[in-house]
């Protein structure tokens, strides 16, 4: 048996570390896109893109986290679906700009890697950029003993996507009279994890594997969820709808997430409007309701925190609002006219 390295001693295997990337070159392969050049390893990911049906292309970034979604992750040894997570997240925040994904660059940060767990989080990123259109280009793998606690791990990702100039959505074309849509999500998505957990888990004394009264699936299966991207029912209706050198009928989009309705929404709102969203006009998830209830969490603050069941939002012409709707279902996502644009100061009103 060959001996340890001293690195290895400390807690940095390097050999384990090629060992667990041994499959990369297969995933990133699924991934593929023909403007991606050079091969697995480098010291960058290489990409060359082909710009010509853009008038004026224009960059767009983004890089995010899938918070303490990762506790339970951790909780209920589910790690396939972390990477599709936060792919998806990743893919919508550029998407309510108008942007379509170019390349993903993922992050893994552990103490100690295992070879299996490692290889789940891949996969799922893979599947996340393979459904979405998008190359994995490459990433980091860091191990830093400790540094996480035992069995615990860290990711995030970093998108890259384009939209033409005047493609841009960007919330200036919004006018009182303009219709917000909702879009179902799938669950929590990546968001108001912390305040979940303390409230299943800590309040209500609940485990991964125990029954949510209300919901007919375990705490587990609820909070593990995929977080829903929008993308590929969303961006057709951005090419049909928002014509070059024509006033755009999809004015603006929001990505419900962090800061949930009362933050999002204001990004893309002019400072002269409102977005008035009315309650009543979907259905609230029967586990936002039980959160709120053994929480007793505010009706604001449960708005101000997760979804609520909408994931992402969209402001479009009246005329427009009612095919919106009917494509997104074709495309497999319900959808509601859940509100109006109204008179007011950039902020949101719910009623």
């Amino acid at each position: 048996m060959p001996s340890r390295s001293a690195y290895a001693k400390a807690g940095v295997d390097i050999q384990l570390g090629n060992q667990v990337k041994e499959t990369l070159p297969s995933l990133l392969a699924s991934t593929h896109r023909p403007e991606v050049l050079g091969k697995v390893g480098g010291f960058g990911g290489l990409f060359a893109p082909n710009f010509k049906k853009f008038k004026r292309p224009v960059l767009v970034s983004s890089v995010d986290g899938v918070g303490t979604k990762l506790k339970v992750a951790f909780q209920t040894r589910r790690h396939d679906t972390i990477g599709e997570d936060l792919v998806n997240h990743c893919v919508n925040d550029i998407l309510v700009l108008g942007a379509e994904p170019l390349f993903f660059l993922d992050y893994v940060g552990a103490g100690t890697l295992k070879p299996s767990v490692f290889d789940e989080i891949i996969r799922g990123f893979a599947r996340g950029c393979q459904e979405n259109g998008c190359a994995l280009i490459g990433g980091e793998t860091a191990q830093m003993p400790g540094f996480y606690q035992r069995g615990e791990y860290d990711v995030s990702g970093t998108i890259v996507g384009v939209v033409d100039h005047a493609s841009m959505v960007d919330g200036r074309q919004t006018e009182s009279g303009d219709v917000v849509l909702g879009l179902k999500a799938s669950g929590l998505h990546t968001n108001g994890y912390s305040l979940a957990r303390r409230i299943l888990f800590d309040q209500a004394k609940l485990r991964p594997s125990s029954r949510l009264p209300g919901c007919g699936e375990t705490v587990g299966d609820a909070l593990m969820k995929v977080h829903r991207s929008y993308f590929k029912a969303v961006h057709p209706l951005l090419k049909r709808y928002n014509l070059p050198r024509k006033t755009p009928k999809i004015k603006a989009m929001a990505h419900i997430t962090g800061g949930g309705f009362q933050d999002n929404i204001p990004r893309s709102l002019p400072s002269g409007l409102d977005a008035r969203i009315e309650l009543n006009r979907w259905p609230i998830p029967p586990l936002f309701q039980y959160l709120a209830k053994a929480g007793k969490v505010s009706q604001k603050e449960m708005f101000h925190v997760f979804n609520m069941g909408i994931g992402l939002t969209m402001t479009v012409h009246p005329s427009i609002a009612k095919s919106c709707v009917q494509s997104l279902k074709r495309r497999g996502h319900q959808a509601w006219p859940i509100g109006t644009i109204v008179q007011g100061k950039g902020q949101v009103q719910l009623v």
